[in-house]
């Protein structure tokens, strides 16, 4: 038995273990309450009542409760649920206190979820943050897209859905924060749903050559799961979804790994780049994929194996035509940019799990993974810049091609031990990373000064070829030991070792029509070797509903390079210092607070103090300086969760605020007669960078009209530093939004979502005075259906983006797009649909983009997919334990 108090949630629990007796409860002050009688095999008996001045006592007399197999056999009793639990830093939410439609897929159930969107595209945002990862019972499912789990994946098969920071293994297995934080959806499934197969079959065919097919196959079988898919179309709904940059390391440049060590990457800022396979919603793209997923338990649980292939391309395709303002303190300089781009990818990519519990207290988790990559990118430009007083400076036509062949390797193995003494655990982290990076590409460059003195050309034709390899063993030991009750602290010790390889060659043409010309300035051949040792203590004090965080890890790294064209080394030794602490109160199972700080030493990167010289845009000349130091970041995090189980309110607040030491900035040098532009990085002593990030949303369900309402404001913004020839410019950027939410569905009749509200852009540079881009604006998005009759059901969903008029550009921009279908469904279990698309009904989606940086104010417009018309048919099969119920 249990008695719930409206006001803040407090649940009071009594329990006996007959079937029949008598209950008294006393001393519960005035108020709404729900009393709840539950006993196994039995339906529970809910009831509201309340207690005031006239009304002291309530006597129920006799309660009888009712045989689940008799309810289960006459009829479905709905009842309110516990809609949303918080257990520390996770939120778990219960599906069937949700609407579940019969086929209706995982996205379809977390878009009612308070605190979490879905956009068009399937992207996942939770409490203002992107979801990374989405697992099922806890394990990867197809690695990084979480797409394919949540458009495909059935809602009628979830048990419950957990939302929460991932920690890394080895955090998760000492209980210790280490920092490294994940937004993941873990999606549990039934237990009656895990015997079986199921899946849904696509294809659909449109106006000017639009297409798309799918094809999705699930079994499930005891402690086993196989599932393979294949994916094709040129909608824009179906990219690849990989993304493996962060394990290793961006496109351009010298990436820094967070133990402070360096590696080179692919791009080495010379714009022959790794086209990484991403679309974002720019150009016209032709995707085809598809993969295989197998897991498995066995040996009594004691051993698992997750793993997963994939194999797919993509290419995009379009055009961008880019507007910006450079400002001066002496005037501006206006460029004008037309590009075109025509990108492809083709990837492969392995990856398995391995773990195996080889006693009670030893496990051993092995992961490895491959991928095979090969791009190859065209890019043409046409640049103009003038000044403000509309004299050509300079042109520029350029264009670039590049083929690449990518290969990485990952392997990491963790054991953990536990000791007999609770609390003391010992683990011990292995990983071996290995990249190998070769490209060959043309480089063909016109480019046009216009000077006091008359026109000037320049001419460039190369070939490129760039061989990259790196290789990283990283090591971590932790040691985790209980010193009091309440207080334990994690000792941890780490030893890396990298090196690379750079060797990137520029051939210039011959008389005979080859490249066999070595042109030596932009040329280069360079070794890295790094010894990186890394130490550290955290203390975890934990007592009754507070948990307190604190300590500070050390890396030492030894860093040498060799430029072996020149044979000359550079040695650099530094430490970087990575303090940390955190406090969290949990008030209730419902209502939970933390705060958290993080600090962190960045050191200039390779290419900021020695960067290797490139000649691709003669109008952009990068130098390094070799004096630069360290800057110091310091990151403050809040966030706090609240939800109320009778009034369904929930309360969500997220903010951070940043701010950096001795920065290190870009000093800018612009020759106004000629638009050319020299960069090199410094330190600033006595300013500050800052960020700041802001997040609140609250929402409850208004009774009467049975309508789910919420409201979210938001804010983001930062204050960056710049030198444009030797004046200190300052940067300020920042952004609110306001949000109104408004969700209802009512049961075989309609649904709808509406999400809406005003914007406000700041973006002002110190230095000029010709404008900024301050401006209001507005977003809005909606979708719905309505169930109409002889089974069919029409869908909506629209977009609304405005953009008002600043100072910098006096046109507004506004664009509305409407996207709808009919659809025509089959057969009782409703399984076979055929469906009629219209997208963008209006044709108005135009590619647009206004950014403020550095002094530099950008508009972009490009090529983007507009309206056509789809005809699909679309099979959802299912034959998995239990049957399908509609539940509210």
């Amino acid at each position: 038995m249990a008695v719930l108090n409206a006001k803040d949630s407090t649940l009071v629990k009594f329990t006996r273990s007959a079937e029949n007796g008598t209950f008294e409860l006393n001393g519960i002050k005035n108020g709404k309450f729900i009393l709840l009688v539950s006993y196994p095999k039995y339906a529970d008996f809910v009831d509201h009542f309340t207690l005031d001045s006239t009304t002291q006592l309530k006597d129920y007399g006799k309660i009888n409760l009712t045989g689940m197999a008799k309810i289960l056999a006459d009829v479905i009793v709905k009842g309110n649920r516990n809609a949303i639990k918080i257990k520390g830093d996770t939120t778990e939410f219960d599906p069937k206190a949700y609407n579940i439609e019969p086929n209706s897929k995982v996205e379809d159930l977390i878009k009612q979820f308070p605190g979490i969107q879905v956009d068009k595209d399937g992207k996942i945002t939770a409490q203002g943050k992107a979801v990374q990862k989405v697992l099922v019972d806890g394990e990867e499912f197809f690695g990084d897209d979480p797409t394919l789990v949540t458009k495909n994946l059935r809602a009628d098969m979830v048990e419950s859905v957990q939302l929460y920071d991932k920690a890394s293994d080895q955090a998760s297995f000492t209980g210790i924060d280490d920092g490294e934080k994940t937004k993941t959806l873990n999606v549990k499934l039934k237990e009656d749903k895990k015997n079986g197969y199921f899946g849904k079959a696509q294809a659909g065919y449109g106006t000017d050559d639009f297409y798309t097919g799918q094809l999705m196959f699930n079994k499930f079988w005891g402690k086993k799961k196989f599932s393979a898919y294949g994916i094709f179309g040129n909608t824009g709904t179906v990219g690849l979804g990989w993304d493996d940059r962060d394990k290793y390391g961006g496109s351009s440049g010298m990436t820094m790994t967070d133990d402070g060590g360096m590696y080179f990457s692919s791009g080495g800022s010379d714009d022959f780049d790794s086209y990484d396979g991403q679309y974002n919603g720019q150009g016209l793209p032709v995707a085809r994929t598809g993969g295989l997923h197998f897991d498995s338990k066995w040996n009594k649980d004691k051993e698992s194996l997750n793993t997963n292939y994939k194999i797919g391309s993509i290419r995009v395709s379009g055009n961008r035509n880019t507007i910006s303002q450079n400002n001066l303190s002496s005037g501006v300089i206006n460029n004008v940019s037309d590009q075109y781009n025509d990108n492809d990818m083709f990837r492969q990519k392995l990856d398995a799990t391995y773990e195996v519990k080889l006693d009670s207290t030893l496990t051993l988790k092995v992961n490895i993974d491959g991928t095979l990559k090969k791009s190859n990118t065209y890019n043409q430009y046409n640049t103009s810049s003038r000044n403000g007083l509309d004299s050509l400076l300079n042109t520029t036509n350029r264009t670039l091609t590049n083929k690449v062949d990518e290969q990485m390797f990952n392997a990491n193995a963790l054991f953990t031990k536990r000791f007999q003494k609770k609390g003391r655990t010992l683990s011990l982290n292995f990983n071996q990373a290995i990249t190998k990076s070769n490209s060959d590409g043309y480089l063909n460059s016109e480019n046009s000064y216009f000077e006091t003195t008359g026109r000037r050309d320049s001419l460039i034709n190369q070939y490129k070829v760039n061989d990259i390899t790196n290789s990283a063993f990283k090591s971590n030991l932790a040691y985790t030991e209980p010193l009091t009750k309440t207080l334990t602290v994690i000792v941890n010790y780490g030893l890396s070792l990298m090196n690379g390889k750079s060797d990137r060659k520029s051939f210039n043409r011959s008389g005979s029509g080859n490249y066999d010309i070595l042109d030596t300035e932009f040329s280069n051949d360079y070794e890295l070797d790094q010894i990186i040792n890394q130490g550290g203590a955290i203390f975890n004090y934990k007592k009754g509903k507070t948990i307190i965080n604190f300590g500070s890890k050390f890396s030492g790294v030894n860093f040498k390079q060799t430029d072996l064209y020149n044979n000359r080394t550079y040695d650099r030794d530094f430490v970087n210092y990575m303090p940390q602490a955190s406090y969290q109160y949990r008030f209730s199972q419902q209502k939970s607070f933390r705060l958290s700080y993080n600090g962190n030493t960045n050191q200039p990167s390779l290419d900021q103090i020695q960067p290797i010289r490139v000649n691709t845009d003669p109008l952009n000349i990068s130098l390094g300086n070799p004096d630069l130091r360290p800057s110091f970041r310091s990151n403050i995090n809040a966030n706090f969760n609240s939800y109320k189980v009778l009034t369904n309110q929930s309360i969500w607040l997220n903010a951070s605020y940043s701010f950096t030491a001795n920065p290190i900035v870009s000093d800018v040098s612009t020759d106004a007669l000629t638009g050319r532009s020299t960069y090199r990085s410094v330190n600033i002593n006595d300013k500050m960078a800052t960020n700041f990030y802001a997040y609140a949303q609250t929402s409850r369900k208004i009774k009467g009209i049975d309508l789910n309402a919420g409201i979210s404001l938001s804010g983001n913004g930062s204050s960056s530093y710049n030198y444009i020839n030797q004046d200190l410019n300052n940067t300020k950027n920042y952004s609110y939004n306001l949000g109104i939410n408004l969700n209802k569905y009512v049961e075989k009749k309609y649904s709808f979502y509406i999400n809406s509200g005003p914007t406000y852009n700041v973006s002002r540079a110190s230095i000029g005075s010709f404008g900024n881009s301050d401006g209001w604006g507005w977003n809005g998005y909606a979708s719905g259906n309505v169930q109409l009759p002889a089974k069919f059901e029409l869908s909506s969903d629209a977009q609304y983006e405005y953009r008002g008029t600043t100072q910098t550009f006096n046109e507004t921009f506004s664009r509305f797009l409407w996207n709808a279908s009919i659809t025509k469904k089959f057969f009782k279990s409703e399984n076979l649909k055929l469906m009629m698309t219209v997208n963008d009904i209006l044709n108005q989606n135009v590619g647009f983009d206004r950014t403020a940086y550095n002094g530099n104010i950008t508009q972009s417009s490009y090529t983007t997919i507009r309206r056509y018309f789809l005809f699909s048919v679309i099979w959802d099969f299912n034959k998995m334990g239990g049957g399908i119920k509609t539940q509210k």
